[in-house]
């Protein structure tokens, strides 16, 4: 043994110290620290990596020919489709599957097959003579739980309600996609009206201007009116030009909402649409009932209570008796002997488990505790839901009423500005009474676009918080919008 070590330490050692030593073929500096606490933290060289040029975005095929005038069932569509996080939800969702059918074969038998080849060689020792064998042969062992006071079916139910969690999950997941695109559709939309109508102002102070130069080169006005109308194109101007930035700045938000890069060139093209005033609406009590009976993540979390419950009733299940049933058999065949060896076994097991060092008794505290933690969250998840239909409800009607006063605003601002344009055609009316008249119009006009948005925003809002928000944004809340009006938003 001693002489066989002899010659087996120099490979030991080798093999050690070239484990040890650092490879060659990538050495690597200490990335070390910062010198001091206001320096910067200077990485090696390896540390340092080319940016990875960017992919280029991908429109599918059916939606390449529209990019430029996609509608907001396309950029749901789109959103779906690109969403990391409907992924992330259903991949999910497919492992709870996978879980589910993995515990229902806890109802069949296990059955296992063995192989075996062995060769072996005992030495000559103490008068006996050497012995060199081949056995090779196989074996299969059944084994099959009969009774375990519901422990099994226990197991399955958790992963069954585990499932379904996961499914509810992936529906509040897509409801949330639909949701943040429709924000970012919405105030895509509104800017882009915003600067419609800004447009139009501009056009308004552009044409203050030339009348207030006209009158003055007839004597008719002073030069301060000039001055006043050349103020008020500028403020237009640069009104105009913040609008231009926040509509790049919400168009990018939506490529992004829709898991697009921010610069993406593509456009929306839908005419105004009109805010159906005159549709009523269910009371705040049906809304709130109907959340509380099919919100998805509300489902979500009462399913994770059941399969708490569950899990409780199976951790109660180990410590209870369990009878099974066991069997195995295999043939042994010896290489240079004629015949074979067999072997078999069969028998029925009671386990009981008397102790276990209070193990079982915490074991199933820590099970019962997780199931109350469960509901108590799924009933705070349960207010919240009231709460959130109770805001979206009133949050809805606020902007039906602002939308519809904002209408009566734009008229009778219209009128106004109207009036002080022909007064100050005629020269009877100053250039501060209609810039005035002028100004309060551009704010109805504002004011107009922004309700009518924010209703709309409202209203995929509630749908959401009441789990009935569609694929498309549908929501049965609210009947289909009437036909879309043929006047621009800026007249």
């Amino acid at each position: 043994m001693i002489k066989i070590l002899s010659f087996a330490w120099p490979a030991i050692c080798a093999v050690v110290v070239c484990g040890c030593a650092p490879s060659s073929h990538h050495p690597r500096r200490t990335p070390g620290t910062a010198p001091a606490p206001d320096a910067f933290w200077t990485p090696p060289a390896e540390e340092i990596r080319e940016p990875a040029p960017a992919a280029a975005p991908e429109i599918p095929p059916d939606l390449a020919g529209r990019v430029q005038s996609m509608t907001l069932v396309d950029v749901l569509d789109l959103a779906l489709r690109n969403s990391p996080l409907t992924k992330v939800a259903w991949a999910d969702a497919r492992a709870a599957a996978a879980s589910y059918e993995t515990k229902k074969g806890e109802y069949w038998p296990q059955i296992n097959l063995d192989a075996n080849y062995t060769k072996y060689k005992t030495a000559a020792t103490q008068g006996r003579q050497a012995v060199q064998q081949t056995v090779y042969g196989g074996s299969a062992a059944l084994s099959y739980l009969l009774l375990d006071f519901g422990g099994r079916s226990a197991s399955i139910e958790n992963a069954r309600r585990a499932l379904v969690a996961a499914d509810w999950t992936h529906n509040a997941v897509i409801q949330n996609v639909v949701l943040q695109v429709e924000l970012a559709y919405h105030r895509y939309m509104a800017t882009k009206a915003l600067l419609e109508a800004q447009r139009a102002s501009l056009t308004e102070a552009a044409t203050n201007l030339e009348s207030a130069t006209v009158r003055h080169d007839a004597g008719v006005a002073t030069i301060a009116e000039v001055l006043q109308a050349k103020t008020a194109l500028s403020q237009a101007q640069l009104d105009l030009d913040s609008l231009q930035g926040a509509l790049q700045t919400t168009k990018g938000a939506l490529a992004v909402s829709m898991g697009l890069p921010a610069n993406i060139p593509f456009d929306i093209e839908e005419r105004p649409r009109d805010v159906p005033f005159d549709t009523t609406m269910q009371g705040i009590d049906d809304f709130i009932q109907g959340a509380l009976a099919r919100r998805p993540d509300l489902m979500a979390a009462r399913a994770q209570v059941e399969a708490a419950l569950a899990r409780a009733k199976e951790v109660k299940s180990d410590g209870l008796p369990s009878l099974s049933f066991s069997a195995s058999g295999g043939r042994n065949y010896f290489q240079g002997r004629s015949g074979h060896g067999d072997n078999y076994s069969a028998g029925f097991f009671v386990r009981f488990p008397l102790f276990t060092g209070f193990a079982q008794t915490y074991k199933e505290r820590e099970a019962d505790a997780q199931a109350d933690a469960a509901a108590a969250r799924a009933k705070s998840l349960e207010n919240q839901v009231v709460f959130q239909v109770f805001s979206a409800y009133y949050l809805l009607q606020t902007a039906t009423q602002r939308a519809r006063t904002a209408g009566d605003l734009m008229t009778s601002a219209s009128q106004s500005e109207q009036v002080a344009l022909e007064r100050y055609r005629a020269g009877v009316g100053s250039i501060l009474d209609l810039l005035a008249a002028q100004a309060a119009l551009a704010d109805a006009r504002a004011q107009q676009i922004q309700a009518r948005w924010d209703w709309y925003s409202s209203l995929a809002q509630l749908a959401h918080d009441t789990g009935v928000l569609g694929l498309q944004g549908e929501s049965p809340i609210i009947p289909a919008a009437p036909p879309a009006s043929s006047q621009k938003e800026s007249q």
